[in-house]
């Protein structure tokens, strides 16, 4: 993949597509898993997320969508055994779905639909850092949903970049409140907070509109290249 962007994809997934179109792009491990889905929304939106991602996949490598190797590393994140100059990233809510895709890099994406929660206060106090705390505790109510969710998917992508999930500590990977797309500190082993940049996608056209919140975090200068919208 030689453009040195990020290219994201958004997805609209369909309330009521017929999802069984997509069994023929999927591939052993995933049909397996689909067939243990018994919820009707819960199976349709696995079937769409997953057809679209090989779809998307299947145009960057010239290949057959169910012909795509996807393994998973030991800790969860997936990646293309055949092609590693190529990494790819996903994270859906609703029913809306982001796929990254970059040349080689670190990368990590996250959106979620902001909703008020009666434990806000208390996922702050588990996930955040005192200096994330205390300037979240120091928002107008009015605003603080939106800014939750705003820390918690860079949080998430970072997480997701370096493949060891939220297992990794949350409370570790630190923002700097006063300068929202760096990071203050990170866990031991993941480098410099400066050698990550955080891409926040919250006020962009293609989340804005949606009432979504996102995130992409990488360990390389690349930009973001948003690609045309996905109606599913």
């Amino acid at each position: 993949m030689p453009d040195p962007n990020i290219h994201l994809w958004h997805v609209e997934l369909a309330k009521d597509a017929d999802a069984d179109r997509y069994l023929p792009l999927l591939d052993d491990t995933e049909l397996a898993h689909a067939h243990t889905l018994s919820h009707p929304l819960i199976r349709q939106r696995y079937l769409a997320v997953r057809g679209n991602l090989r779809l998307l996949l299947a145009d960057y490598l010239q290949q057959a969508p169910a012909a795509i190797g996807i393994a998973r590393t030991e800790t969860g994140k997936p990646y293309l055994p055949a092609h590693p100059q190529t990494v790819f990233n996903i994270s859906h809510t609703a029913r809306h779905l982001i796929v990254a895709i970059a040349g080689h890099c670190q990368l990590g994406v996250d959106i979620e639909l902001p909703s008020p929660r009666p434990n806000l206060a208390a996922l702050v106090k588990k996930c955040f850092a005192d200096e994330e705390a205390a300037y979240w505790h120091g928002l107008p109510p009015t605003r603080q949903t939106l800014e939750f969710y705003r820390f918690w998917t860079k949080k998430e992508a970072f997480v997701k970049a370096t493949g060891r999930g939220i297992a990794l500590g949350l409370k570790h990977c630190v923002i700097n409140p006063e300068q929202p797309e760096t990071f203050l500190r990170l866990p031991d082993g993941y480098g410099e907070a400066t050698t990550w940049r955080i891409i926040d996608l919250t006020a962009t056209e293609q989340l804005e509109g949606h009432g979504l919140c996102g995130a992409v975090v990488v360990d390389s200068l690349a930009q973001v290249s948003w690609e045309r919208l996905v109606k599913d």
